[in-house]
């Protein structure tokens, strides 16, 4: 075996063990226990919210006696066929009571969008919105109770319904599940890959890294870190996986076939499986692992290499803001170009190193294309290979050389001094 990829995979054994082989990986491990609590907590309150305001909402009309069972009726076959179910209906017997629609309308206890009084040929609409979407309602509902007396009695409607077999997967859905791979590489990476800005820290201040750096050459000790890394990333993956499966499992085990059927969970389930990316499924999973390796190792090699050059823990905690706003950039550039695929923004994100692989996981999911793929983890591994050698060479110029500053900033200073200069001797 040759002595680089030896010596790396010793760095990244050590480093490895040195994380998983601690109590407090439990704690690593068992992070989104908390996440999910916090989410469950934040639902229930959501929900109860929810089930408090439901039903304070109302649209009220106001009919004659013989026109509210055609008004209920006329509700009940339009409210159906509505893109957006419209309020509750509240039906009143026209009366000396209920004869003042603003009075009506500013009832305590609930909301109430519109009321519909007098005959409905003309009737009075009383809206808390002008133009809104409860008046127009209750304009329609109007208008089909005089349709269908003027029809009379139609006969019933028995259409035939039939599910479309084969014909692909809508744009949206694919775009759709583009942006779900999106989210979840960045969301994996944002917890994984953060805790490489403060692995040399302490090596840093107990002189490891030195001893490291006179054994081993610095490349293979950076890229053995990052491997270390990606190693307790890949496990914390794959016990969250068995997890999921394993209460998946669980849970269908405690479930009633005949009430997943009459609540429609079958079909919705079957929906949800026959919406598929462009590349099919097996290629979809197996190229967006290999893309968040490819992330993961492309923004561990830059917060490695930028926490290689702090010196405390609070430079580090500096250092946090920008690399948290840095992902959430190119988080924001990929979730926008997922949405457009084809634009010259998405081309853009696409070539970019540090967001091309969660662009191109993104395209995997609309472009059937499969070769570009094997271009873009090429093109990825590059600018890996080349962070790595910039980070080794600043970490080598300004921390191992014992000087504050960096070797080429200072020459850098030198020349813009000796520039300037220049410039006021020709001035004078």
């Amino acid at each position: 075996m040759n002595a680089f990829i030896k010596n790396m995979l010793v760095v990244a054994r050590r480093d490895f063990l040195a994380i998983v082989a601690t109590p407090t990986f439990l704690l690593f491990l068992l992070a989104p226990l908390f996440m999910v609590g916090m989410g469950l907590v934040g639902g229930m309150g959501a929900s109860q919210l929810a089930d408090s305001a439901r039903g304070a909402g109302r649209i009220v009309a106001v009919a004659d006696a013989a026109d509210v069972e055609a008004l209920r009726a006329a509700d009940t076959r339009l409210r159906a066929a509505m893109p957006r179910e419209p309020a509750l209906l509240e039906l009143r017997v026209a009366s000396p009571a209920n004869r003042d629609s603003l009075m009506i309308a500013r009832e305590k206890g609930s909301d109430t969008y519109a009321v519909l009084s007098g005959p409905l040929a003309s009737p009075r609409i009383v809206e808390r919105e002008p133009g809104s979407s409860s008046g127009r309602y209750l304009a329609l509902l109007a208008g089909e109770v005089l349709r269908a007396r003027a029809a009379g009695p139609l006969p019933p409607v028995t259409p035939t319904y039939e599910n479309l077999s084969s014909g692909g997967t809508s744009i949206a859905a694919q775009q759709s599940l583009g942006f779900g791979a999106v989210f979840a590489i960045f969301l994996l990476t944002l917890l994984l890959a953060g805790q490489t800005v403060s692995s040399l820290a302490e090596e840093k201040g107990n002189k490891v890294i030195e001893i490291l750096a006179a054994a081993v050459p610095l490349e293979s000790v950076f890229l053995g870190k990052l491997l270390g890394f990606l190693g307790v990333a890949v496990l914390f993956i794959a016990f969250w996986m068995v997890m999921a499966v394993g209460g998946g499992l669980v849970a269908m085990t405690q479930m009633d076939p005949a009430a997943i059927a009459a609540a429609g969970g079958a079909s919705k389930a079957a929906a949800t499986l026959t919406a598929a990316p462009a590349v099919g499924w097996p290629f979809f999973l197996g190229i967006g692992f290999a893309y968040f390796v490819m992330s993961f190792l492309l923004l561990g090699a830059v917060f490695l290499g930028v926490g290689a050059q702090a010196a405390t823990v609070r430079e580090i905690q500096m250092l946090s803001l920008p690399i948290t706003i840095f992902q959430v950039g190119m988080f924001s550039l990929c979730a926008a170009s997922a949405s457009a695929p084809g634009s010259n923004l998405a081309t853009f994100a696409q070539i970019f190193p540090f967001s091309s692989p969660l662009a191109m996981a993104a395209r995997a999911a609309t472009d059937d294309a499969i070769g570009v793929h094997l271009l873009a983890l090429g093109w990825q591994a590059i600018w890996v290979a080349l962070v790595i050698f910039l980070s080794v060479r600043l970490f080598r110029a300004g921390v191992l050389s014992g000087r504050s500053d960096w070797r080429f900033w200072r020459r850098a200073g030198r020349a813009a001094a000796a520039a300037a200069q220049v410039t006021s001797l020709d001035r004078h």
